[in-house]
């Protein structure tokens, strides 16, 4: 049995990531703050989830205190670390950035100096699609150029993958960062848009609608992240690319055991046809407030996921269609609890 560290176990990824750890027979330890960025109560219930098998345990603490977290590795020998803890949110950045300093910088410097210490065989970390930022070439490549970041998340997260390439370079940590695109599906965050939309229509209030609809986002569904992760964590360290070049310097690969990949649907969706499905499957037309685009945000995200699918022979499937359906059946089953 293999020992797995999640980070963020509480969140909306971690905790389905855990749930699918366990049930394949690892044993899993995972930290969470439970903060207050949203409801506290939705990520006890997770928590609740996970605490059922008794091949998991549960660590409360925040990255960015760093004697906890030593004392957590200097107490179990982990064979790879998932590390999804983050301050989450793009608006968010905008109001609290010093929140994303301490979690997604300073908490991300001391997962790498412990799996450095610790010699972890495999350090998986989350980076966003935020990163691309400015760029409006589609469908995003992770062999693309993301240096013009539109937000403080995108950031910090463009400063994840800088920190871990060097720690990769040198220390020889293997590591490999994944860039999420809009995921969704049932324990999500309640800040995400088709999460906000779902609670509106329940509540008949106004939806605010950015971009007049006309926004595009590439919503991957939870299962479909999980079971990439999860391939990913069974196809091992990544090795050094013997034949990366100096001079056109791949940002994807390295010559450290370092790589990148995308992980999304590729198949972008407009925000119009997303809220039509919502209206559909909660069974009520949506109050909105149509609004230009929010500072901060991007027309389109939209993930080219070749390399992923020719490293582990995996791309997402779920449709928006049968995601959202399981979604707002998960959503009006948990309102009622």
């Amino acid at each position: 049995m293999s020992k797995i560290l999640v980070t963020g176990c509480a969140g909306f990824i971690g905790m389905h990531l855990a749930k699918r750890l366990l049930m394949d027979g690892y044993e899993v330890v995972g930290i969470d703050n439970l903060n207050n960025y949203y409801c506290v109560e939705l990520k006890k219930h997770r928590t609740d989830i996970l605490k059922a098998y008794s091949n998991y345990t549960l660590k409360v603490c925040g990255l960015d205190d760093k004697d906890a977290i030593e004392n957590i590795f200097n107490d179990n020998q982990f064979d790879c670390v998932v590390n999804l803890a983050a301050q989450a949110g793009v608006r968010y950045s905008i109001e609290n950035p010093r929140v994303y300093i301490d979690s997604n910088i300073v908490g991300f410097l001391n997962i790498l100096e412990c799996c450095r210490y610790h010699k972890i065989e495999h350090l998986i970390y989350a980076s966003s699609s935020s990163v691309y930022g400015a760029n409006e070439k589609v469908p995003f490549s992770i062999h693309d150029n993301v240096d013009h970041p539109v937000s403080l998340y995108a950031a910090t997260k463009k400063s994840n993958e800088l920190m871990a390439h060097a720690y990769s370079s040198l220390y020889n940590l293997p590591v490999t960062g994944l860039r999420f695109f809009t995921v969704y599906g049932p324990y999500g965050r309640p800040d995400m848009a088709y999460f906000l939309f779902a609670n509106a229509i329940k509540d008949e209030k106004t939806i605010k609608v950015f971009n007049y609809g006309r926004m595009k986002r590439d919503f991957t569904y939870i299962d479909d992240i999980v079971e990439g992760i999860t391939r990913l964590i069974l196809k091992g360290a990544p090795k050094p690319n013997d034949s990366w070049n100096r001079l056109t310097a791949d940002p994807a690969t390295s010559y450290a055991p370092y790589k990148l990949f995308n992980i999304g649907n590729n198949r972008p969706v407009e925000l119009e046809y997303m809220i039509s499905l919502m209206e559909k499957y909660m069974g009520k037309k949506v109050i909105r407030e149509n609004l230009p685009m929010q500072h901060g945000d991007v027309p389109i995200t939209y993930a080219d996921v070749d390399d992923l699918m020719e490293y582990i022979n995996f791309k997402p499937k779920v449709s928006i269609e049968e995601g959202l359906q399981n979604f707002v059946r998960w959503f009006k089953e948990y309102d009622s609890i």
